[in-house]
């Protein structure tokens, strides 16, 4: 219960601080969308650059693509999403209200029975053995569950037709599957190597809240590993760990994170497994990694007609390579940072505290500038000038400096650089430390460098 008010107090400080706003809220809002204000988009920014670092920048055999959202229409039907790419969902009689019945059982089950190993007729005597009730009305009659598929629909052109229907991409996977010939030509890769790419993802799926845990529309972050049937299991569990360490290198926790293998696997797959976190409301997925054998590529080649093989040009040997799948919600992570860093501390004075301990890479802003008095301003902008060019930057010389910091340490901004009237003297200024809230004096000529030095990830 505790956890979960933490999770309230970080929606309002959310709201308040510009980091998260719901979608459209001048309007009443539209269901599971939210808009990232300001210090947000800073905060999701900088995640996404880290975990692009990490898996692209310094790893000399992984590529990036940005493939386009609308695709051919049978990209979907190769994948099994036009398929079976749904959930079970029933409506309630009373309030027509529809659910999820594997997210009913799973609140009431609290892990003693997993749905997803259940059929729909299994799912169905357990709701009714368990009176399991519409959680808006309380009633508890509902329809036969049926598969609703979470595809968007749209249609392409002037005419509205069976000919013309296409997709919003469900998942940014197979736009590095599509691609894999592209790369490996157009880059000389030689197998094992890997495509990246960050991008949106739409679903049309009914969902508990939870804050950003779930939406209709999500940015993924997906790597794809292409390796030979044999290394797979070593670049299965290789990536298992690198997706821990990053993770951890992000600050989260590690009592907060565990590794989930999946009860039931894919047709295709050879291992699965998640990396949970234990959010305000329990344990729940944050990424998965994936060994989906050579399924992907060879379904691609199956519907399009094109040879995916991939030929080794030391043995000449040809196959269709396996993939190791990772993947990450951009937007689950930063709740899951939102959620592991937020802090309430009690200070000597009996003043509380609210601070966000992000690590100071992923941190909103690096610096603020802070003019102890707004006659001071002049020289606390030309400050700014100075790292601005350098790093994202906030100014504020509303209110006492005790305010201005605890505004700064509630969107979690490492450092906090004081003008005062010794800086008009010798060109020295105090830099606060966000966590330990300690300062010293140091040469405005010292500040890049030294900024730059305690950001690094």
């Amino acid at each position: 219960m505790e956890k979960l008010k933490n999770l309230d107090k970080i929606v309002n400080l959310c709201k308040t601080r510009g980091i998260i706003f719901a979608g459209s809220e001048i309007y009443g809002g539209m269901g599971n969308t939210w808009d990232y204000g300001p210090v947000g988009v800073e905060l999701k920014n900088n995640i996404k650059r880290a975990w692009w670092k990490r898996f692209v920048q310094e790893c000399p055999t992984s590529f990036g693509v940005d493939a386009a959202i609308l695709m051919n229409p049978r990209v979907w039907d190769a994948s099994g999403h036009t398929a079976s790419f749904s959930d079970p969902k029933m409506d309630c009689k009373n309030c027509k209200s529809r659910c999820r019945a594997d997210n009913l059982i799973s609140a009431h089950a609290k892990g003693k029975v997993n749905p997803d190993t259940m059929t729909n007729e299994q799912m169905e005597a357990y709701i009714a053995e368990h009176h399991l009730c519409c959680p808006n009305c309380g009633k508890c009659d509902w329809t036969p569950i049926r598969q609703f598929n979470l595809m968007f629909e749209t249609s392409r052109g002037v005419v509205d037709d069976s000919s013309s229907k296409i997709y919003l991409r469900p998942e940014t996977a197979q736009g590095e599957f599509v691609n894999f010939l592209n790369v490996q030509r157009s880059m000389r890769a030689k197998v094992p190597f890997g495509i990246a790419q960050i991008g949106k993802a739409f679903r049309n799926e009914i969902t508990p809240g939870n804050f950003i845990f779930r939406t209709i529309e999500f940015e993924q972050m997906e790597h794809q590993q292409f390796c030979r049937d044999g290394d797979d299991q070593k670049f299965y569990d290789l990536f298992k760990q690198k997706a821990f360490d990053f993770l951890t290198d992000l600050g989260i926790k590690k009592e907060n994170l565990r590794f989930k293998d999946h009860d039931k696997l894919a047709h295709y797959a050879k291992a699965a497994c998640d990396i949970q976190y234990n959010y305000p409301m329990g344990w729940d997925e944050l990424n998965g990694i994936h060994n989906r054998s050579n399924y992907d590529l060879s379904r691609h080649q199956e519907f399009s007609g094109k040879s995916m093989e991939y030929t080794d040009p030391f043995t000449g040997e040809k196959f269709v390579p396996n993939v190791i799948e990772y993947s990450i919600g951009a937007d689950r992570l930063t709740l899951v940072v939102l959620c592991d860093a937020y802090d309430e501390e009690t200070l000597e004075n009996g003043e509380t505290r609210v601070v966000m301990h992000f690590h100071p890479a992923i941190a909103p802003f690096k610096v603020a500038i802070l003019p102890l008095q707004k006659n001071l301003s002049e020289k606390a902008k030309q400050v700014y000038s100075k790292l601005a060019p350098h790093f994202m930057c906030d100014y504020d010389e509303a209110g006492s400096i005790g305010k201005r910091y605890r505004r700064q340490d509630e969107i979690g901004t490492p450092f906090c650089v004081t003008i005062d009237f010794e800086t008009l003297e010798n060109d020295t200024v105090t830099i606060r430390d966000r966590d330990s809230m300690k300062q010293e004096r140091v040469n405005i000529a010292d500040l890049p460098q030294l900024i730059a030095s305690k950001i690094v990830f």
